[in-house]
């Protein structure tokens, strides 16, 4: 099982995202040259992988360029230098349902459609919340342009050969500056840009320009999940490097590759947010109240309340809670709303789960519902307590339990 890490050091755009994973898996370049040769709306085009060597790491470029024009004239779309009308020769409001139609006519397999209609499916969404219309009635302009529309297909031929179990992406450089486009001077990041981002970590590293393209934020978006951070064991196989067309000062423009194989662990592991704060000047009767508001919020796995002294000797309330780190905002926001804290403490961490299950057994003419649990020693077995509490005594409850345990695992052999 392969996972690829994305590092921007320089940004990321369509063409530095192919010529990473080009410089990483080198022999599937002749295949996606081929491929390239099936891509509708980009007539009279040729493609060529390069060696680069910035004089500080080696790697690939991927050069798109039209018959009869000089290569040192072609500018790809690069952090640092988008391309215009005046230096970019492209197709003028080309629709995205004209794109979608093409591409559906095309003879480009299943798997390499479905990754390039999802990535213009993101391009078109952000543009149409940027201009207010439906993504249907979106016109790209530069997006639209011949090379971009070859990037996007490489990408996407390329990612449905590589066959990659999970992918991430470090902090993405802001850049700084404006932006010429056939809108006009815009902010960097473009409005666009700026939508497909959301939610991903960014830095600020002083390096003005244009560092992530629309078509590189949108490549991020199909891929990754913004929250995704993984700290499990794995072996790094290879690192790769794909180059942008502008200079840097001091720093090379590239994306670097970090291929990864996860290593066996012999129980699953996933990854949780703990939120953390210490209540003193709010009711006991108003806490619970607000533990189980908190506790009945979609992403919310656990709430936990513990006794504590603060300053002063004075007793207060320890709250943590757990949650998906996808959902560690909102759930923030709630206890800011729910509790009188004026602060929460909030990290990633890993936790190892058990396999479980939830069983239905028959007992004296009871459904019960039992909790099993696939431990390194063998099964266990948990009575939902809940089902129990309509039973008159604790003698009785005991022998239902005891009961109800040895039948679920009898029934789970």
């Amino acid at each position: 099982m392969l996972e690829l890490h994305l590092d921007p050091i320089g940004g990321i755009a369509g063409d530095m995202f192919v010529a990473a994973l080009l410089d990483f898996r080198p022999d599937l370049e002749k295949d996606l040259l081929t491929t390239l040769s099936l891509c509708p709306m980009i007539p009279d085009v040729t493609f060529e992988p390069l060696h680069h060597d910035d004089g500080i790491l080696v790697g690939r470029r991927f050069l798109v360029q039209r018959h009869q024009q000089p290569a040192e004239m072609q500018t790809n779309e690069a952090p640092a230098h988008h391309p215009t009308s005046e230096d970019h020769p492209h197709h003028d409001h080309v629709n995205w349902s004209m794109i979608r139609q093409a591409f559906l006519g095309s003879a480009l397999d299943a798997e390499t459609l479905r990754h390039a209609i999802g990535i213009f499916t993101h391009l078109a969404e952000a543009e149409a919340r940027v201009h207010g219309t439906d993504p249907e009635h979106v016109q790209f302009h530069e997006v639209g342009a011949w090379d971009s529309i070859a990037d996007i297909v490489a990408a996407a031929w390329l990612i449905s050969r590589l066959g990659v179990a999970k992918w991430t992406v470090g902090p993405l450089p802001l850049g700084s500056g404006r932006v010429r486009t056939a809108h006009g001077l815009l902010a960097v990041p473009a409005p666009a840009t700026a939508l497909l981002m959301e939610g991903f970590t960014t830095i600020d590293d002083g390096i003005a320009g244009e560092r992530v393209t629309p078509t590189g934020a949108a490549i991020l978006r199909h891929l990754c999940d913004p929250f995704e951070t993984s700290h499990a064991p794995r072996r790094l196989l290879a690192s790769a490097h794909g180059f942008g067309t502008k200079r840097l000062p001091g720093l090379s423009n590239c994306l670097r590759l970090l291929a990864f194989e996860p290593l066996a662990v012999s129980t699953p592991r996933d990854e949780v947010a703990i939120l953390e704060c210490e209540i003193d000047d709010q009711t006991s009767e108003d806490i619970a109240q607000a533990i189980d508001n908190l506790r009945s919020r979609a992403g919310v796995l656990d709430v936990i309340q513990m006794p504590v002294f603060g300053k002063k000797g004075r007793m207060m309330t320890h709250l943590r809670v757990l949650t998906e780190p996808a959902g560690r905002d909102d759930v923030i926001a709630a206890i800011f709303d729910e509790t009188t804290t004026i602060g929460v403490r909030h990290s990633l961490t890993q936790r190892t789960v058990l396999p479980r299950q939830t069983a239905t057994v028959d007992a004296d003419g009871r459904r019960l519902r039992v909790k099993l649990v696939e431990r390194p020693s063998g099964l266990t077995a948990k009575l939902e307590a809940d089902d129990l509490s309509a039973v008159g005594t604790a003698v009785e409850r005991a022998r239902l339990r005891r009961h109800a345990e040895a039948k679920s695992r009898e029934e789970e052999r």
